[in-house]
């Protein structure tokens, strides 16, 4: 009698069982990425629409959503880290990084994070017009985040940098000549200038500093599961062109307007870079005129 009812509730079980599972695989992967630090802030449009392009590809089904709260860069590293409020953040990378991060190394802006133009006042643009050397431009102090990788890949190149724990603050502070200049990529300035009308501010037109950099999308260290959906859809939308026409769609624009071949680039040495970054895949960089 005992041996039948075993078989009875062991038969149960896997009907059970064998209806649930479709339901369970069937269960969406929840992705929760950073949302923006201010409703001005356009920094993150371009990487929020490729995750959703890379999620797509990826044939996975998925719910993508922001977190409760915007956080600066450091922050949401830090709790990336630990597993909590977000599942996926992008930045540039760093030795350090990857050794707390799984990165997906896949340069998701092509390389254009290690191309920089720089906010200014207007009363320095005149200076700033004779400067032709990494030389003369150490006479200058830049602005940066404390926390950001391109604070130590400057001083590594021995550039005076003034770092700032917020955002926002080194606009004011660049204003109120704090410091005097605000190195920035080229996907990033014109929309930060947009954005804020009211900065006497302006792109200087003459200098292009360089230094080989990537951003990454990044997740949790167990999480390898996000890692792999997240690379095969991105290299599913390289395959196809659609991460190309995304790229031209957000940053085309911003690449005429920097007109780079006709500035003077300032090469830095970019110390942080891990020896792990793709560099020989010349299909993942952006490639400048010559």
């Amino acid at each position: 009698m005992m041996f039948r009812l075993r078989a009875f509730f062991s038969i149960v079980f896997s009907a059970l069982l064998f209806v649930a599972l479709p339901t369970l695989a069937a269960q969406p992967l929840v992705v929760v990425h950073p949302d923006r630090p201010s409703v001005r802030d356009a920094r993150y449009d371009f990487q929020i629409s490729l995750l959703k392009l890379a999620l797509d590809k990826s044939g996975v089904p998925y719910q993508m959503r922001p977190s409760k709260f915007g956080m600066e860069q450091g922050r949401m590293l830090t709790q990336l880290e630990k597993g909590l409020d977000v599942d996926v953040v992008w930045s540039m990378t760093s030795r350090e990084r990857e050794q707390h991060l799984l990165p997906i190394r896949i340069p998701i802006d092509k390389g254009l994070i290690g191309y920089r133009v720089f906010l200014v006042r207007p009363d320095k643009l005149a200076q700033f017009a004779q400067v032709h050397t990494l030389e003369q431009l150490r006479q200058f102090e830049a602005g940066q985040g404390s926390f950001w990788p391109d604070t130590e890949i400057l001083r590594a190149n021995d550039l005076l940098v003034y770092g700032a724990t917020v955002y926002e603050n080194l606009f004011s502070m660049l204003e109120a000549e704090r410091f005097d200049y605000f190195p920035r990529s080229i996907t990033e300035i014109w929309d930060e200038l947009k954005a804020r009308p009211d900065r006497n501010l302006v792109v200087e037109p003459s200098i292009l500093l360089y230094y080989p950099a990537a951003a990454y999308f990044f997740v949790n260290k167990q999480n390898k599961v996000l890692a792999r959906t997240i690379e095969t859809g991105l290299r599913t939308a390289i395959r196809d062109g659609s991460f190309d026409q995304l790229f031209q769609t957000y940053y085309g624009e911003f690449i005429r307007k920097a007109n780079l071949g006709n500035r003077t680039v300032i090469r830095l040495n970019n110390p942080l870079l891990p020896a792990e970054t793709p560099l020989q895949q010349k299909q993942l960089w952006f490639q400048p005129p010559s």
